[in-house]
């Protein structure tokens, strides 16, 4: 005890009911790292569909101001006259490009635009800059008519939200990390009215994991973004479907012959979008022309079947109920390949998941036909086999399974399709990965150098996870002031330093049977009441050896410290963790 201390007022018969109510909590609320990351996750979720939408309207707006209609991009250029469904495409490349051209100054930048690297990386720092020229630039592609998806920029953008709120908070990298997870569950969540497949598609693609420290968050984000679109949109099914009637088991063998087809196709697909891509790469032209022979070339295709403009949205709701003469259908299908094989090699930001489901969809369909030719008795609708093919094709291209199977029943609110796109899902998923098919978003990683990013990661230690830890106690503050520090601090433990050195813990659970003893509080000071000899972290232990200490240990919080004891910073239970359960996968994993 000090006589510093004794001088000192008590805590106060106020602060006292407060410091009773934060252990109350404490112990039966056990709000700890995983609660606050759930916390985020929701506003995360509101804030990135909120920004989705101001995307959405933002482009159909330019979209008018391009063609002069406000319907959907099929019919706003079917009825555009023939220069003009060239000029407007071309025109978008073109401002797309300069766009691109002009932000490049942007790149120098340490931090990344692409949300899967932030993840895979580690930081979890997306540039604001540079993210932004991104979006912008899909901005003119988008609304300009190109075949490309619009779940790019919206996802760009829920991430950048997230990537922001990190970095103002000060989060620590593993938490940074994970919201930059959940803004792009959101942004897929609010790009297609599927909550469930939005936290799929990060877990399984930019994740590679479904443990519940990193896929539970994701749900929450993506399920705020659902419910805030929906609010703003309706609830309605994207892709609306005609009921699916599933008739006798030997119908699976068909929907299994229709899965391994798209199993052989998806290669073809792939190969298509980086041939064209190479192709385009070698003319060596700078963005702003590049973009806009892009545009001229999709505006070419518009001349004769207008069909290719856009996403392929309406396309897929067309096969699905008017699909028309099947020679039609193949000659749209080609001509939409070609202008998204285009409009992706060029260089356009955006995704191809609309377009990848839309020639799911047509080959199934085909298919469909095909059987039902060859066997009218069958029972098989070409219409059915047009819903099991989306789901196929997009468990290929993606390399992610379990997330299309999801996608598709939340795009067509069709219960009955789940036993066949299961089938017929898994077959295309495993034949692509027996023939090892890189799939669309691996491809990506790849050329950003993600796996040497991910063998790097899998050597983080404590030392590059700790933070910097300002609620300190000296070890002669009085109690009363140790208490008054817990209600200023979210954690449940306090370190105490004194000259750079650790000496201690003061848990929030220590200092509960104080609290009825007021006439101790005026003698007692940190150091009487602190664990002088807690479990401690050491800047070169790795993430499984924090996780076993955390285990050791009652704390939700360790102190992390040097060589003589020197007090470096803390690690909580909860970034282990999500660390853990989003740790990419190395050579040795795959």
């Amino acid at each position: 005890m000090s006589d510093e201390a004794a001088s000192k007022p008590d805590l106060g018969a106020a602060a006292r009911r407060l410091v009773r109510a934060r252990i109350w909590l404490a112990e039966r609320l056990r709000v700890g790292e995983m609660q606050a990351t759930l916390f985020w996750a929701v506003l995360i979720g509101i804030a990135g569909a909120w920004a989705s939408i101001g995307f959405k309207e933002a482009t159909e707006w330019l979209h008018q101001v391009f063609t002069g209609y406000r319907e959907s991009y099929v019919e706003s250029f079917v009825a555009m006259p023939h220069w003009k469904r060239v000029m407007v495409p071309a025109l978008g490349g073109l401002l797309a490009g300069f766009t691109l051209l002009w932000g490049s100054r942007f790149k120098a930048t340490a931090n990344t635009t692409d949300y899967m690297e932030a993840v895979v990386v580690g930081d979890g720092n997306l540039s604001v800059r540079a993210s932004l020229v991104k979006c912008i630039s899909a901005w003119f592609s988008s609304a300009s008519g190109a075949s490309i998806g619009r779940e790019g920029p919206l996802v760009q953008l829920s991430s950048l939200v997230a990537s922001v709120a990190g970095r103002w908070f000060a989060f620590p990298l593993a938490r940074k990390r994970q919201l930059v997870a959940c803004g792009a569950a959101a942004g897929i969540a609010s790009a297609y009215n599927a909550p469930i497949a939005g936290a799929f598609f990060v877990a399984e693609i930019v994740l590679g994991s479904l443990a519940m420290e990193s896929f539970g968050p994701l749900v929450v984000s993506s399920v705020m973004a659902t419910l805030v679109t929906r609010a703003h949109y309706g609830a309605e099914a994207l892709y609306a479907a005609p009921a699916f009637h599933f008739g006798s088991n030997w119908q699976l063998l068909v929907y299994l012959v229709l899965g391994l087809a798209a199993g052989l196709l998806v290669p073809l697909f792939l190969g298509l979008l980086k041939s064209v891509e190479q192709g385009f790469t070698k003319l060596k032209l700078v963005s702003p022309l590049r973009l806009m022979l892009g545009g001229l070339i999709v505006g070419g295709l518009a001349v004769v079947h207008p069909e290719v403009a856009g996403n392929g949205r309406s396309l897929v709701f067309g096969v699905l109920h008017h699909p028309g003469i099947w020679q039609e259908l193949v000659i749209i299908l080609a001509c939409k390949l070609l202008a998204t094989a285009v409009t992706f090699g060029s260089g356009a930001v955006g995704g191809v998941f609309t377009p990848t489901l839309f020639t799911g969809a047509a080959t199934g369909y085909l298919f469909g036909f095909g059987v039902t030719a060859l066997f009218p008795q069958s029972g098989i609708e070409p219409g059915a086999c047009a819903l099991v093919g989306m789901g196929a094709f997009l468990a290929g291209a993606t390399g992610a399974p379990v997330m299309a199977i999801l996608m598709l029943f939340e795009l067509t609110m069709n219960y009955e399709v789940l036993l066949p796109a299961l089938i017929a899902s898994g077959a295309g998923y495993y034949l692509c990965r027996m023939w090892n098919v890189r799939p669309l978003y691996g491809e990506a990683l790849d050329r950003k150098g993600a796996a040497v990013v991910a063998q790097h990661l899998a050597t983080l230690k404590v030392g590059d996870l700790a933070a910097n830890d300002s609620t300190t106690l000296s070890p002669a503050a009085s109690f009363g002031e140790v208490a008054r520090a817990f209600l200023q601090c979210k954690h449940d433990s306090l370190n105490v330093v004194e000259g750079g050195q650790f000496v201690g813990v003061v848990s929030l659970h220590d200092i509960k049977p104080y609290l009825d003893q007021p006439e101790l509080e005026g003698l007692l000071i940190a150091h009487d009441v602190m664990r002088e000899d807690p479990v401690r972290l050491l800047p070169s232990q790795t993430m499984s050896d924090a996780l076993d200490a955390f285990n050791a240990s009652d704390l939700g919080r360790l102190p992390v410290t040097g060589p003589g004891g020197a007090f470096l910073g803390s690690l909580t239970r909860g970034d282990v963790l999500l660390f853990l359960a989003g740790k990419p996968k190395t050579a040795a994993d795959a």
